[in-house]
C-alpha cells in the first residue's frame, strides 16, 4: 500500500479520527504505533464496531478498541510468503515490521492482484497470410480468427493488458483493414494501439524497422498466433536483470522417431534403439529486445527473428533464453485451431 503512513495512529487517537483516516486512505484498518513507530496494535472496522457494542464512544481512544496482538510480517519476508500468510488466515492487510518492531510498511492483499502499469511497448506481428490455415483465412486474417468468443488477436492484447502493458504496435499487412477496424486506437480495450503498415511481407522482425522512434525501455515482440499464460512482466524483468540485449522465449519440444534407429559403423550394427524420443529447445515466438538490438534490423526488408539473433550473436551481443513452462499453443495448423477452441474457456475463463 503506497499511502500506508496515513493510517498510522497513536493510541490516544479517537475512534472517530481513526475511522476518518481509514476512509480517506481506502484501507480497512489503522495501525497503532508509539512515538518511535513501534507496533502496538491494529484497528479494523470490526474492532470499532465491537467496541461500540461494548459501550465505547467515537470520542474514546483507539487503545480501548484495538487488537493488541496482530499477525505481522517481517521486513525480510518475501511477497510470496506474505501473500501466503494473508490467504491462510483470511487477512486483507498485514503490517510489516523490522527486527525492532517498528512499522515499515503495510501489505494489502488486493495489491497482489493489480498489475503495475508497464511502459514497455508490445509489438505484435499480425501481418502474416496464415497459409497453413488457408481454408479459414481466405476472407479473414489468421489473427482475427475466433478462438472461443473473440478473435485470437484480441485475447493476446487482453492478456498483455491484464499484466499492465498499455502501448501496442500491431504490424499489419494481409487484410489489415479488419484488424484496424476492430482495434481502432485501442481505447475500447483501455490501451493505446498504433499500426506498423507493411507494404509487403517483412517477416517476424522486419516490421521493427517501421517503428517511428526508438523505445526508451526493452520491448516485447510476439507472433500473433500464440495462446499462452506466460508471465510477460516476469520475462521482461529477467531480461533487464540479466543485462541482455535480446531474450528469446523457448520451449522444450519432444519428437518420437516412429522406427527403430540403427547405429552402425562400416556396416556393423552397434546398437538398435526402438522409437527413440528426440528432445530439442525451440523458439516460442516471443522475444524481449533492448533498444540497442533494433540497430541490427535492416530497414524495410524481409527479416526474421532467427536472423536477428544470429546477427546479435556474431557481433558478440548478449542473447539469452527464457524457458516457457506453462500453457502455450501455436495456432498454426487446423488441429491446433480446433484444440485452441476446445481448451479456450477452461484456460482463459
Amino acid at each position: 500500500m503506497k499511502a500506508w503512513e496515513s493510517v498510522l495512529v497513536e493510541p490516544s487517537t479517537t475512534l472517530r479520527e481513526a475511522l476518518q483516516r481509514i476512509d480517506a486512505a481506502g484501507s480497512q484498518m489503522a495501525v497503532v504505533v508509539d512515538g518511535s513507530r513501534r507496533l502496538l496494535g491494529t484497528l479494523s472496522d470490526g474492532d470499532v464496531r465491537r467496541g461500540l457494542l461494548r459501550g465505547l464512544a467515537l470520542s474514546d481512544p483507539v487503545a480501548q478498541a484495538m487488537h493488541a496482538t496482530p499477525t505481522v510480517a517481517r521486513s525480510g519476508d518475501s511477497r510470496a510468503s506474505m501473500l501466503a500468510t494473508m490467504r491462510r488466515l483470511g487477512l486483507h492487510q498485514l503490517p510489516v515490521v523490522d527486527r525492532d518492531g517498528r512499522v515499515v510498511g503495510l501489505e494489502v492483499v488486493n495489491d497482489y492482484f493489480v498489475a503495475p502499469v508497464r511502459d514497455n511497448w508490445v509489438v505484435i506481428m499480425a501481418g502474416g497470410i496464415g497459409s497453413r490455415l488457408k481454408e479459414l483465412t481466405h476472407e479473414t486474417p489468421k489473427p482475427m480468427l475466433h478462438i472461443g468468443n473473440r478473435p485470437l488477436l484480441e485475447t493476446i492484447v487482453r492478456s498483455y493488458a491484464e499484466q499492465g502493458f498499455r502501448r501496442f504496435w500491431l504490424a499489419v499487412n494481409y487484410k489489415a483493414e479488419q484488424i484496424e477496424q476492430h482495434f481502432g486506437d485501442g481505447s475500447a480495450f483501455n490501451v493505446e494501439v498504433c499500426y506498423l503498415r507493411e507494404r509487403e511481407q517483412l517477416g517476424t522482425a522486419g516490421a521493427l524497422s517501421l517503428l517511428p522512434e526508438r523505445p526508451g525501455s526493452p520491448l516485447i515482440v510476439t507472433n500473433a498466433d500464440l495462446l499462452t499464460k506466460e508471465d510477460f512482466g516476469g520475462m521482461v524483468d529477467r531480461h533487464v536483470e540479466s543485462g541482455a540485449d535480446a531474450t528469446m522465449a523457448v520451449r522444450d519440444y519432444e519428437m518420437q522417431v516412429p522406427f527403430g534407429v540403427v547405429r552402425e559403423r562400416d556396416g556393423r550394427i552397434e546398437s538398435v534403439e526402438e522409437k527413440p524420443i528426440q528432445r530439442f529447445v525451440v523458439s516460442a515466438g516471443m522475444y524481449v529486445l533492448s533498444p540497442a538490438a533494433l540497430d541490427f534490423v535492416p530497414p524495410q526488408r524481409y527479416f526474421d527473428m532467427p536472423s536477428l539473433f544470429e546477427s546479435l550473436v556474431q557481433h558478440g551481443r548478449h542473447t539469452r533464453c527464457h524457458l516457457v513452462e506453462g500453457y502455450w499453443l501455436d495456432i498454426g495448423r487446423l488441429p491446433d485451431y480446433e484444440r485452441a477452441n476446445a481448451e479456450f474457456h477452461e484456460v482463459f475463463r
